[in-house]
């Protein structure tokens, strides 16, 4: 029998990850607060449906997860309705949610006193990444769940490696975070430069991209947003959420973060245009405007 797992979220990334799930051949029960979600994957991809949390876990080996926030997380995995509640000593929960390494710690601690194991798994590659199955994965915990999991993990993901204990998985998240808000920035400007200065944006990046400046940012998204297309991937309003992660954390470890702190105000700007829901990249639109 195939091994019965199950997946808990699905948003636009989790839609895809439990999707590779079942083509790789594992048996995928999946749960979504929007009951009428979750019954449209399942037809798509001949699994099954959990009306709640506990009911989706009962009986799985691996749960995966991908919620939107700390609040979400913990609403998914205690309580009565909680995955915890269902599942049994030696399975593990996998946490793809970006959320605080403090919740990530706080659920090992939960759930290992129930005897289950637990890693926090954050992801990076956006929408594209989770539908071609090219994410890129940082997990936090312990060494052998991860080699169990990871060969799962596998099949939405291009690397997955193992950052180190409880909540390491998404303080590394955070630098990539951190290091997208200075990256994207410093595009914008840039590709503004360039159109007040008249020059071929395209010429110019195609150049760019091939020395120092290069970035899979550039890459990918300077073409849209010199057309002003900003519906290519991650939202502003989770950015922001993110962001709000990583300064708490630096604030806690003192860490200084001067241009995230700046960029994330950018993003408030965007917010204020009513880009909520615009992709990262439309900080050029603040400048543009």
């Amino acid at each position: 029998m195939a091994e019965q797992v199950s997946f808990l979220g699905l948003g636009v990334m989790g839609y895809p990850m439990a999707g590779h799930l079942a083509a790789a051949g594992l048996d995928v029960t999946v749960y979504n607060r929007t009951t009428a979600k979750a019954e449209k994957w399942a037809g798509e991809h001949s699994g099954s449906v959990g009306k709640t949390p506990a009911q989706a876990a009962k009986g799985k080996s691996i749960v995966f997860a991908c919620v939107g926030n700390d609040d979400d997380l913990r609403s998914i995995t205690i309580g009565k309705e909680g995955a915890f509640e269902a599942m049994e000593p030696g399975t593990m929960f996998v946490d793809h949610t970006t959320a605080s390494a403090n919740v990530a710690r706080e659920l090992y601690g939960i759930a290992k006193d129930k005897g289950i194991d637990f890693i926090d798994a954050p992801v990076s590659g956006g929408q594209a990444g989770a539908e071609n199955g090219k994410l890129t994965v940082m997990c936090g915990g312990d060494d052998a769940p991860f080699a169990k999991a990871s060969p799962l993990i596998d099949a939405f993901a291009q690397r997955c490696e193992l950052m180190g204990p409880s909540g390491a998985g998404q303080l590394t998240k955070m630098v990539n975070q951190i290091c997208i808000a200075g990256l994207v920035q410093g595009l914008s400007e840039g590709l503004n430069f360039a159109q007040k200065a008249g020059l071929d944006t395209d010429a110019v990046f195609n150049v760019l991209s091939k020395g120092a400046a290069q970035s899979w940012q550039m890459e990918n998204r300077h073409q849209t947003m010199s057309k002003g297309e900003f519906e290519h991937g991650f939202a502003v309003d989770w950015m922001r959420k993110d962001l709000g992660i990583c300064l708490e954390m630096a604030n806690n470890i003192g860490a200084q973060l001067p241009v995230t702190a700046l960029v994330d105000q950018f993003y408030a700007d965007v917010q204020a245009m009513g880009g909520n829901r615009w992709d990262t990249s439309s900080l050029l639109a603040r400048i543009s405007k």
